[in-house]
């Protein structure tokens, strides 16, 4: 059988040895010999292109301890499965944020981790845009070596800067944007959004027409960023254009430029429909009876949604896309606090106060902001903000919404507090962290079951200063249960809050490591 040739022993393999003769040692042993035969055999092919030396990276490297630290995270990224989680710290959780730290810090990724950097990036998107910063010049140079990597090079403003550059009519643009794929071009206009507005504008003029209408929207999205009067032009083209979302999101893109044409004619629709009644000392409203074709142009849709009046639809979207500075105006002068205290007939004040709200958001209006949402509350007040409250927060300056917050979740406690947190500032003020330990200690208390609570426990690993984890410290004891509270909440409740603590001093000495 050592004479064989390759085709006898597969013929022997797929007939039995008891049929071709020789034990099933003997048929491996041949075939075995075999693949040396062959192996020994082959001529060796010519050498491919050597590839490129990798880019010098001048940034410092990352001290030792930190460095140890990033390939412990790297190595724990699955974050759990669900169920219990246990009293250990969510590594998956804390990279992101170690990430952030080390790349504003400046530093460059150790070599060696290199590839399972550009994994975790390839694996989570989040990551992208610290992992990729941090990866720099050697990180893309592995990307162009890998196909799995390969969204490094298309990351633009999302991580890494396109390799076409900045210029926005240099070939290399002109031919990114000419020839490459979806993902590569959205980037490219986003990074040159951010860098040459005018620039990134031509370019997406250039061949407008020719786009799919998916992808319009795309790009007309990009303009968000640095958007200004100068784009009013392009912008009012595109309220014709033959697809609606196209149209739709060109008027809200004008909406938010008080002093476009769009916001003046919305402006002037909104008047015909608000007004003083100085006998009754009210506000009176009279919506559109019906949406002529000059408001569908300008973004009103025509077709509410399922239970919505289609009066107080077409109404809402004038209004809310109408500039602020219309109203004062409008009412004598008045601020916007003292126009919101103002009585409104025939019980559109819900309507009216919705749309002023989406204004707010969309105009980045902080003085109207603050107005709809009220003072401060304290534990006397009810609180019932119109619209999103956590929206009209993050129009305001990141102080004032942290306190907004705490003496909200002071008095209210967490059940609607959930949405505000996620727009306040990292790490929480210390009145804010104190206000949402106390608020967890007090359901505790209440014998609350913690996953109740589990948005905000995550939440707060995340965002509270590594410094209050001495005042949660006490709390990792497990409590005596009594008659009112939950069976096994006590343990569950210790377990959390161990775990808070814990995840708290590891993120202390994560930045230890880093500085």
């Amino acid at each position: 059988m050592e004479t064989a040739t390759w085709a006898d022993l597969v013929g022997t393999a797929l007939m039995g040895t008891e049929r071709k003769g020789g034990t099933p040692a003997e048929l491996l042993d041949a075939a075995a010999l075999a693949v040396l035969r062959r192996r020994a055999g082959l001529r060796p092919a010519a050498a491919g292109k050597r590839p490129a030396t990798a880019p010098h990276d001048p940034r410092p490297a990352l001290p030792a301890a930190a460095r140890r630290r990033l390939g412990l995270l790297l190595a724990d990224r699955s974050g759990g499965s669900g169920g219990r989680r246990g009293a250990a710290p969510n590594l998956a959780e804390l990279l992101p944020q170690w990430l952030g730290e080390a790349t504003a810090r400046g530093y460059a990724a150790p070599p060696e981790l290199l590839p399972a950097l550009l994994d975790a990036a390839r694996a989570r998107t989040d990551l992208r845009p610290d992992a990729l910063a941090l990866a720099g010049p050697r990180g893309l140079w592995l990307a162009e070596l890998n196909t799995d990597w390969r969204f490094a090079l298309r990351a633009g403003a999302s991580g890494a800067a396109p390799p076409a550059g900045d210029a926005a009519d240099g070939p290399e643009v002109r031919q990114l944007w000419e020839e490459g794929l979806f993902a590569e071009r959205v980037a490219l206009l986003t990074h040159l959004r951010s860098r040459d507005p005018r620039g990134a504008l031509e370019l997406l003029r250039s061949g407008w027409s020719g786009e799919r209408a998916e992808d319009r929207l795309m790009f007309l999205d990009s303009l968000r960023e640095g958007l200004s009067a100068a784009d009013e032009p392009f912008l009012e083209q595109a309220l014709a254009d033959r697809s609606r979302n196209v149209r739709a999101t060109a008027a809200e893109l004008l909406s938010a430029l008080p002093g476009s044409a769009l916001a003046g004619r919305m402006a002037a629709r909104a008047r015909t429909c608000v007004a003083w009644d100085a006998g009754e000392s009210r506000i009176v409203v009279e919506a559109p009876y019906e949406c002529d074709a000059a408001m569908e142009r300008d973004g009103v849709v025509a077709i509410p949604p399922a239970g919505r009046g289609e009066r107080s639809w077409w109404f809402g979207q004038v209004v809310d896309a109408a500039p602020l500075g219309t109203w004062p105006e409008r009412f004598g002068g008045r601020t916007p606090q003292e126009i919101i205290a103002l009585p409104v007939a025939d019980e559109w004040q819900g309507d009216l106060h919705a749309a002023w709200c989406r204004a707010a958001v969309r105009q980045r209006d902080t003085a109207w902001a603050r107005a709809l949402l009220g003072p401060i509350p304290t534990a006397a007040t009810a609180v019932a903000p119109v619209g999103d409250p956590a929206k009209l927060l993050a129009v305001l300056p990141a102080g004032e919404r942290s306190e907004w917050v705490a003496r909200f979740i002071a008095s209210h406690g967490l059940s609607e507090a959930f949405q505000m947190l996620a727009v306040c500032a990292v790490p929480w003020t210390e009145p804010l962290g104190r206000a949402v330990v106390d608020a967890l200690d007090i359901a505790r208390d209440a014998g609350s079951y913690p996953w109740s609570f589990s948005g905000v426990m995550g939440l707060a690993e995340r965002c509270l200063d590594p410094a209050e984890a001495d005042r949660a410290t006490p709390l990792t004891a497990v409590p005596a249960e009594s008659a009112d509270t939950s069976p096994g909440a006590g343990a569950y409740w210790a377990e959390a809050f161990q775990r808070l603590v814990g995840t708290l001093r590891l993120r202390a000495a994560m930045s230890e490591e880093l500085a």
